[in-house]
């Protein structure tokens, strides 16, 4: 037997690699049927069944999971934005940041084709709001040793709506890589998803980054679940004033006397922030318990 990570998976494949080599396995049937079925990311126990191919016999404890996309054991997650075609929606990375800080891991939002629009109000809301920002350009090599300084010693999930940019950024931070990349419709303003399956690299610095495939509106939609009660602290900015409302069990969606409300009015909380809670608030609170616990 042996241990090592998950770094592609692939119809019904993974790809462990061991430090040394890279094996390719399969997955205990009982797995199946457990609902514990192996991610990119995971810790694993295999067996070998040849020199080069094995069995994933256990997962090791997750320091965290993500259904869509399906990652493990990440430290920070880095949402790739643009503000050109395709421009990204505000919510689409407050629905994903949230998700990320509900699991604990960090976030950084690159915005990325800098080249073209700087992205000023994006950045704005986002720097100020607490979130580590950085602006790219994968043509000009913008911000390029920026974000490889936060990304070296961790490991981090790439994600983002489609034709953003995700590959052209892993490539930018390491040709090697080669990574496809595809065009962006300008009819359409989206991109095609040149990313099939989610696939981990390394970096010459150690740092290990899952690439996975672009998302649309649609997809966000359909991702993680939270609890209404719990979405307050999925949203970090929010934290000072929770707890401070004038009635206990405040929602911070219209509520008279609610201090997150009267932090957006004062300019402490990005209009476009709160925004984002309410919908998602709103979206929560038609799920049935049911659906949450299939979910998970």
């Amino acid at each position: 037997m042996a241990d090592g990570r998950i770094i592609k998976a692939l119809s019904g494949f993974y790809y462990v690699d061991t430090g040394s080599e890279l094996v390719r396995c399969r997955a205990r049937g009982r797995m199946r049927y457990d609902r514990t079925s192996p991610v990119v990311g995971d810790n694993v126990t295999f067996t070998y069944a040849s020199p080069e191919e094995g069995v994933v016999d256990a997962i090791h404890p997750r320091k965290n999971s993500f259904t869509r996309p399906p990652v493990a054991n990440i430290d920070q997650m880095v949402i790739i934005a643009a503000n050109v075609i395709p421009v990204t929606e505000p919510f689409l990375i407050d629905r994903m940041s949230a998700i990320a800080e509900s699991a604990g891991a960090e976030v950084i939002v690159c915005l990325n084709k800098c080249d073209l629009d700087g992205a000023d109000e994006l950045y704005d809301i986002y720097s100020r709001s607490g979130f580590r920002a950085v602006r790219t350009s994968a043509v000009t090599g913008q911000g390029i040793e920026e974000l490889r300084g936060l990304l070296s010693g961790r490991v981090s999930v790439f994600t983002g709506n489609s034709g953003v940019g995700k590959s052209s950024v892993l490539n930018a931070l390491d040709p090697g890589f080669g990574i496809p990349v595809g065009d962006v419709s300008v009819k359409l303003g989206r991109g095609k998803h040149t990313t099939r399956h989610v696939e981990m690299f390394r970096t010459s610095d150690g740092a290990l980054i899952a690439d996975t495939p672009g998302f649309s509106s649609f997809d966000v939609e359909r991702m993680e679940l939270l609890t209404p009660e719990d979405l307050q602290y999925a949203f970090h900015e929010f934290a000072p004033f929770i707890g401070q409302c004038q009635f206990v069990g405040c929602s911070h969606v219209r509520e008279k006397g609610c201090a997150v409300l009267k932090a957006v009015e004062d300019g402490l909380i990005a209009p476009s922030r709160h925004k984002s809670y309410v919908r998602l608030y709103e979206q929560l609170k038609s799920v049935n318990e049911w659906e949450r616990k299939q979910n998970k």
